[in-house]
């Protein structure tokens, strides 16, 4: 480790050229060393980095993300790692405090809220999923990543050294998820071969069932991301642990995109009793009361949804699922009702919030109509 380095920045690229150079762009400030993994680039990857006076290695690709990540920072001799992938960008909020923090002995590593954005661009804040990560961390010999694909941090530490709260001082934009950027890369196919592998494992862990039924979600192979996430649960439960909040916010978001509200309706209540503090699973709630017609009673959701708000970094936030979807859903139901003026009032608060929401922009168009 380099007395002068304090954080160095650790990825592992392949044929990234067309966005390595903004994601290098947006951590320059921030990083004093660069550390690229290189698994087999052809393109002009390797020349974007060098402009950058990036460290490069090569490593041959051997579908272990864990590998690639621990190779990269074995090079590394900064103080802390930050770690990104080409398809992101950091976003420096207030740089004065976020090195304060780092001068803080106890903290090892960090969570950095993460906007993941979806559809496609122009990209759209309100076209997101928000949650955290744990990006930072201190270059130390007992930190390593694990797992094939969908690697995680691991640390031989029995004190206190995970951070709880994400750093306000900084985000990371994510793009990888576009669907455009999704059909350029074939990212599933990829993922699935390896957690397909992975699976032939013995005592493999229940996360590699999630993550398949998370990628057969993203082709809207919805019987199988059902089956899957089925097989996540109940292997979470015969090792006696309690199912993550992931696997019940993407079943019950699958039993809403096939319209099994009637399922949908018995789980929910159980899914909220183990979560009592995610939004996600109160908006789901009140998806499903809202198609059985149980508009009043879908209404007090979709308030408790606004409540709970969307800050809670311990899990992933549907963006608008504690503010403009929720008050969407509360104008619809008032219209159900012919509450004309309250649904006006909701739709203008989805507005006030959202701008360019085209739904609610209809709707209220009809009820001025109406009132005509």
């Amino acid at each position: 480790m380099e007395k002068n380095i304090l954080i160095s920045l650790c990825m592992i690229v392949k044929d990234e050229e067309n966005f390595i150079d903004s994601c290098l762009k947006s951590a320059k400030d921030l990083a004093d060393e660069i550390i690229i993994v290189d698994t087999g680039s052809t393109d002009k990857t390797r020349k974007i980095c060098e402009k950058y006076k990036a460290k490069i290695f090569y490593l041959p690709w051997k579908d272990n993300f864990a590998e690639a990540r621990n190779y990269g920072i074995s090079k590394a001799n900064g103080k802390w790692i930050l770690w990104l992938d080409a398809d992101e960008e950091i976003i420096i909020k207030n740089k004065n405090k976020f090195y304060q923090t780092l001068m803080d002995e106890k903290g090892y590593i960090y969570l950095v809220p993460i906007i993941n954005y979806y559809g496609d661009f122009p990209i759209d804040i309100n076209r997101s999923y928000l949650f955290s990560s744990y990006r930072l961390f201190r270059n130390h010999r007992d930190i390593k990543f694990t797992g094939k694909i969908h690697e995680h941090l691991t640390m031989n530490y029995s004190g206190e050294i995970y951070s709880e709260k994400a750093l306000p001082y900084i985000e990371i934009n994510h793009y990888g998820y576009l669907d455009s950027i999704i059909r350029k890369k074939e990212k599933i196919t990829r993922n699935l071969k390896i957690l397909e592998n992975e699976k032939t494992e013995p005592n493999y862990s229940p996360w590699i069932d999630y993550h398949i039924a998370s990628e057969y979600y993203s082709l809207k192979k919805y019987t199988k991301a059902l089956y899957e996430i089925n097989l996540s649960i109940i292997g979470f439960l015969k090792n006696y642990k309690l199912p993550p909040s992931l696997l019940y916010k993407l079943k019950y978001d699958i039993l809403i995109n096939t319209e099994n509200y009637n399922e949908a309706k018995f789980g929910i209540e159980k899914a909220i009793k183990l979560y009592p503090d995610y939004v996600d699973l109160y908006f789901y709630k009140g998806i499903i009361l809202f198609k059985e017609n149980s508009f009043k009673e879908a209404i007090l959701v979709f308030n408790q949804c606004i409540k709970l708000g969307e800050g809670n970094s311990k899990y992933l936030i549907l963006s608008g699922a504690g503010s403009y979807l929720s008050w969407y859903f509360i104008g619809c139901c008032y219209k159900e009702i012919n509450d004309y003026k309250k649904a006006d009032d909701a739709f203008k608060n989805v507005l006030a919030i959202y701008p360019n929401c085209i739904k609610a922009q209809r709707e209220l168009s009809r009820i001025t109509k109406k009132s005509n």
